[in-house]
């Protein structure tokens, strides 16, 4: 699969796993197409409803402001994901696992759209505890891009450079860092972000 890196949002991957999923609809018309496009972008900010819109996450995510505070809007930079995974939480996010907003950039050439959202593993914006918060090393980031290329339509996650988070303060952290992270990068966050992927340019 060839990415679509038209914001340049995507990073190389240089050390770690890459992995890639992505779903397509091809429309039948230009028309049609930059009206999903539309859809599929507000999904895709809209964080809070992912779990809503696939009905099959195992993960259920929540959009908080910098400070960890709730909110129900588009993301934007600065924010975090609050992320409940099934099984035990991280002790240093207060049971959840963290990440940080770092980006999100729309372009508009020729005959493409498109919006990418990159966050990347963070500490828990609750405390003063700046370890990261999450199974995955501060390194790893993952990118969520809705792409219009003509009447084609494409949902796409990028995870790269990542590696479990062996940094965590606490040895019980570490331990489920492993266990989690490994399970993550060897299969389980692909089927993950298939379905979401589905669910954003799903046309109904």
């Amino acid at each position: 699969m060839q990415e679509k890196n038209y914001t340049g949002l995507i990073p190389d991957n240089t050390d770690g796993k890459a992995i890639t999923a992505e779903a397509v609809a091809v429309m039948n018309n230009v028309q049609e197409a930059r009206a999903l496009y539309t859809i599929a972008r507000e999904r895709l900010l809209y964080v809070h409803n992912w779990g809503n819109i696939t009905g099959k996450l195992s993960t259920d995510f929540q959009l908080t402001d910098e400070n960890g505070n709730e909110v129900d809007r588009f993301a934007q930079p600065g924010d975090h994901f609050r992320i409940d995974i099934t099984g035990p939480g991280s002790s240093a996010g207060e049971g959840y696992d963290w990440a940080s907003v770092e980006a999100i950039k729309e372009v508009h050439e020729n005959d493409v759209d498109s919006i990418a959202l990159r966050v990347r593993p963070a500490a828990n914006p609750k405390t003063a505890n700046d370890h990261t918060a999450h199974f995955y090393s501060a390194q790893s980031t993952s990118t969520f891009v809705i792409t219009r290329e003509g009447t084609t339509v494409t949902a796409s996650v990028y995870d790269r450079n990542i590696e479990p988070n062996e940094a965590a303060a606490s040895l019980i952290d570490k331990a489920r860092n492993a266990v989690v992270g490994l399970s993550a990068k060897h299969g389980l966050s692909k089927l993950q972000w298939h379905a979401l992927a589905e669910a954003f340019i799903r046309s109904t």
